[in-house]
């Protein structure tokens, strides 16, 4: 004989239909107070923010590719795109990088160095041949060359810091410039492209590298797509470039979506904070979603959560990811088990009440 259903569970089973809207209204609100404290306590409007634009240049049938990367750092995405090294006061290192010409006439190079920075979160190569302390210390050999359609050759990249070098990190570009013949009205076309080059100064190793992901932003662009912002403090001693994805899981009616590809070129000086963009397709539902964001700096990686809703128009809303003490998330949880748990009692007495009666 299977054993007697206890009268409360009948009691709940009974009366659900009627508290199904009572719990409607107020588990959400709780819910979402828990995820609002566990994630930091901090919920706030953010502006929308640009996304910065890459910092690639215009090819005009001009490539330049690093040959050489050192065999300590052949695993580091970057190290195989830029020359990145970190030098004590005295030394000097040296690149071989391919130039090619994909155009479809013979074209002379001319190859040089200049100055660079990092601005709004972008590698900005210095107008022509302005000058910084890196690329006085730079040279380019040979500086002059004319290749065939379709030919290659290879330059050396020497790179000697003074021994009165001040210790830190500079920024500068490779540039190798193609120009075109000057048109009858007198206009001349130069197209260029650069290779970056990101050299620390100092004594002992390289200053570590290190970045934190504050937030998430749920938001819509002006085009009603929705958007999630990261917003990603460089706490490491290097710049670093920016890439990662973004992946949506358990949507609405258990959907996932994903994983998106953030918006790349994304550059981020010592100490700057900056933002990185994901735009989604308009079909991905509102939401709730629960985001997880993966972004990485050559073998540097790092990883943020949150519970994230899009707005139904332009306004956001940021979620803090940064971790909180852990009795702010206890204390929410048993703030909705107590309202759970409160539901449960009128509902017993409100059965006890339509026994009597």
């Amino acid at each position: 004989m299977a054993p007697a259903t206890p009268r409360w569970r009948w009691a709940i089973g009974r009366h659900l239909g009627e508290r199904t809207s009572v719990l409607r209204r107020v588990v959400p609100a709780m819910v979402a107070l828990l995820i609002a404290i566990a994630a930091g306590g901090q919920v706030a409007a953010t502006a929308d923010v640009p996304s910065p634009a890459p910092s690639a240049v215009a090819s005009g049938g001009v490539g330049l590719r690093l040959v050489d990367v050192p065999a300590a750092t052949r695993d580091d995405p970057r190290a195989a795109l830029y020359i990145v090294d970190h030098l004590p006061p005295g030394a000097a290192i040296h690149r071989r990088v391919q130039v090619s010409n994909t155009s479809t006439s013979p074209v002379q190079i001319s190859l040089y160095t200049a100055a660079a920075s990092i601005a709004r979160g972008v590698f900005v190569g210095a107008e022509a041949r302005t000058a910084n302390d890196l690329s006085t210390w730079t040279s380019v050999n040979p500086g002059l060359l004319t290749l065939p359609r379709g030919g290659t050759a290879d330059v050396t990249v020497t790179i000697a810091v003074p021994k009165d070098a001040a210790p830190g990190e500079s920024y500068g570009a490779v540039w190798a410039e193609a120009r075109a013949p000057s048109s009858p009205q007198g206009v001349t076309e130069v197209n260029r492209v650069g290779l970056r080059l990101y050299i620390s100064v100092g004594p002992g190793g390289a200053p570590a590298p290190d970045f934190a992901i504050e937030s998430l932003t749920a938001e819509r662009s002006a085009e009603g797509l929705p958007v999630v912002l990261a917003k990603v403090r460089n706490s490491g001693g290097r710049a670093l470039d920016m890439s990662g994805s973004l992946a949506l899981v358990a949507g609405p009616g258990g959907l996932n979506a994903g994983p998106y590809p953030a918006t790349l070129g994304t550059t981020l000086a010592i100490k700057d904070t900056e933002t990185v963009r994901v735009t989604l397709d308009r079909r991905v539902p509102a939401g709730p979603w629960s985001a997880r964001m993966t972004l990485r700096s050559g073998l540097l990686e790092r990883t943020a959560q949150a519970t994230l809703t899009f707005p139904e128009t332009g306004d956001s809303v940021t979620i803090d990811t940064r971790s909180s003490p852990p009795w702010f998330a206890y204390g929410a949880a048993g703030a909705l088990a107590a309202l759970i748990g409160g539901v449960v009692v009128v509902t017993r007495r409100r059965r006890r009440t339509d026994c009597r009666g």
